[in-house]
C-alpha cells in the first residue's frame, strides 16, 4: 500500500480544544508519571542527548511542568550537536508568548518548534564552523506528546493497543523521493558517490557537500537547501499511556521499529533502553554510535507499564509490515476509539510560509513587528512578509503574516535556492 493511499485513509485530526475540555469534564484524568532511561555505546563520540523531566512554562508553577527529551547525532564533528543542545529549548519557548494558557501553548508549540530550528541553524552558522547534526526534540505535556525532527533519528510510540507508530519522517536522500525532489528544485544535486572508472557507490548524497541527509542543523559547508524546518506531529496518549523510544540511526540501522518495541516490553524504562541497545550491537555490531532512550507515560497508580497484546501487534504488522512509515492511519484511530491515541497535529514541509501561521505580531505600543523565527522587533520599513518578499512601506496595507526580519528572510530564500547557498568557510 502506498503512502498516498495511507494517507488519505487518516481520520481527521482532533480539535486539541475539544480534548483539553474533555480533560477538564474528566475528574479521573490526571498528569501522568514519566519515567525514563538512557544508553549509549560510542563509536565516534558524536552523539548527545538531552533529559529535562522539570521544566515548567511559568517558573515556580508546578502545574505548568512538562518535560523533554531529544537526541542529536552529530557529524563531521560535534560542534553542532552541543550547540544545538545547549541552544535549542530556550529558542523553542521564546517563540510562544509567556502568558500563554496551557492550550495556547500546545497549539503555538509546532510552530514555536519550526522558529526554534530555524534560529537554532542560523545562530550555528554564524559560527561558520562545518559540522551539523540529526535532532529529535519530544516535549510531553499531560499526554500531549510533541515531537520535531531532522535527519534520521527516530522516535516511535508504543501503546497499549499494541500498535508501534512512527512520529517521525526520516530525511535520508536515499529513501525520502519527495525531499530529492524538493533539493533539486532548490539548485542541489543528488547523485552517488563516484570513484576511479566512473563507478557510483554508497547511498545518494546531495553535492555539494556529500551529505546523505535533506535536512539537518548546521553542516554550513553544505548548500542551504539542506534545511533545518523539522518534520512536526502531535498526538494526545488516552490515560493508559504509552511507550516512546527515541534512538539515533545507530538502532535504526540495526532495528525495525516493531523489533526494538518488542525487544523491552513490560520492562522499566532504565533497563528497557539498555535492551534496545544491546538488541541493535546482537543485530549489527557497533558500526555507529548508538543512543536509545526510553520514556514511559503512564497512569499515576502504574508502576510500569504492563506487557502489551501480541494479538493486535501481530495484526497491524500483517496490514502494514514491520517499519510503516506513516503513523496513526486508519486501524490505529478504530483502536482509538477504544482508547490509544488522538492525532492533534502533523506538517512536514520544508517551506517557511507554510509552517509559521498568518499572525501578525505588532506591537501597538511601539508600531514594531516581531520576526516570527528570531523573535526581533522591526520597525515596518525593516520587516518583510513571509509571504510577499517586498518591504513594507509607510503607504502600503500590512501584508498577512508572519513577518521575516531581512537576516531571516535571507535564510527563507537561501533554503527555497533563491540565492547562491554555498558559504565560504574561513579557517
Amino acid at each position: 500500500m502506498s503512502q498516498a493511499e495511507l494517507s488519505k485513509m487518516k481520520a481527521p485530526l482532533v480539535p486539541l480544544g475539544a480534548l483539553i475540555g474533555r480533560e477538564l469534564r474528566n475528574e479521573k484524568v490526571e498528569k501522568p508519571f514519566v519515567k525514563y532511561g538512557q544508553a549509549a555505546l560510542a563509536k565516534k563520540g558524536e552523539d548527545y542527548f538531552l533529559i529535562k523531566p522539570d521544566c515548567q512554562r511559568i517558573p515556580g508553577d508546578s502545574s505548568t511542568s512538562f518535560s523533554v527529551f531529544a537526541i542529536f547525532d552529530g557529524h563531521n564533528g560535534i560542534s553542532a550537536a552541543i550547540f544545538t543542545k545547549e541552544s535549542l529549548l530556550d529558542n523553542v519557548l521564546s517563540a510562544i508568548p509567556k502568558e500563554s494558557s496551557r492550550e495556547e501553548w500546545l497549539q503555538a508549540l509546532p510552530r514555536a518548534l519550526v522558529a526554534g530550528f530555524v534560529k537554532t541553524d542560523i545562530e550555528f552558522q554564524q559560527k561558520r564552523e562545518t559540522s551539523g547534526t540529526t535532532v529529535t526534540f519530544v516535549v510531553i505535556d499531560g499526554w500531549t506528546v510533541t515531537v520535531a525532527s531532522v535527519g534520521d533519528s527516530r522516535c516511535i510510540l508504543d501503546t497499549q493497543g499494541g500498535v508501534v507508530s512512527l512520529l517521525t519522517v526520516d530525511h535520508r536522500l536515499e529513501e525520502n523521493e519527495e525531499e530529492r525532489e524538493r533539493v533539486t528544485a532548490s539548485g542541489g544535486e543528488v547523485g552517488r558517490l563516484n570513484i576511479y572508472g566512473g563507478n557510483e557507490v554508497g547511498p545518494l548524497r546531495c553535492w555539494p557537500g556529500g551529505l546523505c541527509l535533506s535536512r539537518s542543523i548546521g553542516d554550513t559547508d553544505v548548500g542551504e537547501f539542506i534545511v533545518p524546518v523539522p518534520h512536526v506531529k502531535q498526538v494526545k496518549l488516552s490515560n493508559t499511556g504509552g511507550r516512546l523510544i527515541i534512538a539515533s540511526d545507530g538502532i535504526w540501522d540495526a532495528l525495525s521499529s516493531d523489533t526494538a518495541a518488542k525487544s523491552c516490553r513490560g520492562l522499566p524504562a532504565e533497563i528497557s533502553a539498555k535492551l534496545v541497545v544491546k538488541e541493535a550491537l546482537r543485530s549489527r555490531g557497533l558500526k555507529d554510535d548508538t543512543t536509545c532512550l526510553v520514556v514511559d507515560i503512564i497512569p499515576s497508580d502504574v508502576p510500569v507499564l504492563p506487557p502489551m497484546p501480541r494479538k493486535k501487534q501481530n495484526m497491524i504488522s500483517s496490514l502494514f509490515g514491520k517499519n510503516p512509515l506513516i503513523p496513526l492511519n486508519r486501524a490505529t484511530n478504530k483502536l482509538s476509539a477504544i482508547g490509544m491515541v488522538e492525532e492533534l497535529f502533523e506538517e512536514g514541509s520544508a517551506m517557511l510560509a507554510e509552517r509559521l501561521g498568518k499572525d501578525t505580531p505588532l506591537n501597538v505600543n511601539s508600531g514594531l513587528y516581531r520576526c516570527a523565527v528570531c523573535q526581533v522587533d522591526e520597525a515596518p520599513t525593516e520587516i518583510l512578509s513571509v509571504n510577499s518578499g517586498s518591504f513594507l512601506s509607510p503607504g502600503s496595507q500590512p501584508w498577512e503574516g508572519p513577518f521575516l526580519c531581512p537576516k531571516c528572510q535571507k535564510k527563507k530564500d537561501a533554503m527555497e535556492g533563491k540565492r547562491p547557498t554555498r558559504p565560504t568557510i574561513t579557517a
